[in-house]
């Protein structure tokens, strides 16, 4: 794939770059490794410093930034803004907290005094230069949240970005570089996919983070695996969302929209099968269609609209396939299930809400990423579980119910990183954030995200005779 900046509203391609060769691949593993050296001795307040600084020249970039996203991918304007304000946050949450997340932890003398110490600390080291292998649905939500802790705890990084969000990649290691980094502290690697491996099989990485599908991290973690260095992989989802009797059913409804074409519903965490149970079922489908209906698609640099473009047209083909297959089999389309009409350029797709779905469809198993909805009706608690559960990922989860014996039941079942209780999935700074089964595994954001890569040392000190 290219690397160039294409926008997904026209088909324009509006600037292209050259993939670094091997010298200057070479040059930025030597700045990194170098970078490191310097930056794992110096001091929290220092670090804390440094990611300010970047949170405040962020702030003031927020329109510039936000434009370059969505020129490169198509979000509408007014969630690129509010990507880049939540990178600001958890910049200052970062900043705000390494220190006492990666606090020295001293065991109780007496609880190891059998192994001979007379005193035990746990310390988090830096482990080295991260390799970040990040995904263009929020090139720059996906980048921070890995790289402010990873930066906050001593460690350098290396970004791959996607190949179609080349100028927000840039975007961040000037960042930082104005921020005031040590020189190779944050640098963009410009290569395309099949330079991964040779990078990260370098000594001089000494780990790997990736968010994408799951053949990318089923590659990485193959690679990673043969030279024994440490994963976190945040890969596909195909979130259930619950609606049960007790459920407030307008919020419900209102909710599930945004949950399913937040970023044109291209997230991981978009909730994407809505299982509903038979009691309050037609309710929450005449809402919940209405609404889909009624969204606006269009230019995503206007401040109105709802839906803007797929980011490639590859993506809106596989998008297409999944629903015609699904209405080939039996499946009907409450609303959309085309492409708009009155924008023939672009890589546009109409809100669309697809009941009758069955097992042999391959909407019922695979991701979809794009603004499509998948209904299903079920009698009773049980069927909703075994629905929800019944996918090869677990990412995200939402169920709406105020009866306090079925949310301790899905606490327990779900087979998901997260389940939210009347409400909307979502990430944030201070909660542990990453799936189960081919979701990935490991942890990014709160003290887990940035434990993840720390050399968690133990120090034994026995007694001085």
């Amino acid at each position: 794939m290219a690397i160039a900046t294409v926008n997904p509203a026209t088909g324009e391609t509006l600037k292209t770059f050259d993939a670094l060769n091997a010298g200057e691949i070479e040059d930025r593993l030597v700045r990194a490794d170098q970078a490191f050296q310097e930056h794992r001795t110096t001091t929290f307040a220092r670090r804390a410093g440094l990611l300010h600084t970047a949170a405040d020249l962020l702030e003031a970039d927020l329109d510039g930034i936000a434009r370059t996203m969505t020129t490169e991918m198509g979000k509408p304007l007014a969630q690129a803004r509010a990507e880049a304000a939540k990178c600001v946050k958890a910049m200052r949450w970062y900043a705000d907290h390494a220190e006492e997340l990666l606090a020295d932890e001293q065991p109780d003398p007496a609880d190891v005094s059998d192994s001979g110490a007379i005193r035990a600390v746990v310390r988090y080291r830096p482990i080295g230069t991260v390799l970040a292998v990040m995904p263009w649905n929020f090139p720059l939500w996906q980048v921070v949240r890995f790289a402010a802790p990873a930066l906050m705890a001593g460690n350098t990084g290396l970004l791959k970005h996607a190949s179609n969000v080349p100028q927000t990649a840039l975007y961040l290691e000037e960042l930082f570089r104005r921020a005031g980094y040590p020189e190779g502290c944050f640098q963009t690697l410009l290569v395309g996919a099949a330079a991964i491996e040779e990078i990260l099989r370098d000594p001089r990485i000494a780990a790997a983070t990736l968010t994408g599908s799951e053949p990318a991290g089923r590659s990485v973690a193959a690679i990673a695996g043969d030279e024994v260095k440490k994963t976190v992989l945040e890969l596909g989802g195909s979130d259930p969302y619950l609606v049960l009797p007790s459920a407030d059913l307008d919020k419900a409804a209102r909710v599930a929209v945004t949950a399913r074409v937040q970023n044109n519903g291209q997230s991981c965490i978009a909730a994407k099968r809505f299982i509903v149970h038979q009691d309050v079922h037609d309710a929450f489908c005449e809402r919940f269609t209405a609404r889909m209906a009624a969204l606006t698609v269009g230019d995503p640099m206007d401040e109105h609209t709802d839906i803007g473009p797929l980011a490639s047209e590859q993506g809106r083909s596989d998008l297409e396939e999944l629903v015609d297959d699904a209405v080939h089999q039996g499946a009907r389309a409450l609303c959309g299930g085309r492409r708009p009409p009155e924008h023939r350029a672009g890589w546009f797709y109409e809100p669309t809400v697809l009941t009758g779905i069955t097992p042999s469809m391959r909407i019922h198993r695979e991701e979809t990423f794009g603004p499509v909805a998948t209904l299903y009706r079920v009698a009773d608690l049980d069927e909703a579980i075994a629905l929800a559960n019944d996918t090869p990922f677990g990412l995200g989860s939402n169920a709406w119910t105020r009866d306090a014996g079925e949310q301790a039941r899905l606490a327990r079942d779900m087979q998901a990183g997260g389940v939210f209780f009347n409400g909307m999935t979502a990430s944030h700074p201070g909660l542990p954030f990453g799936g189960a089964k081919r979701s990935g595994y490991g942890r990014e954001l709160s003290g887990h995200g940035i434990r993840e890569f720390c050399n968690i040392t133990t120090l034994w000190y026995g007694p001085e005779e």
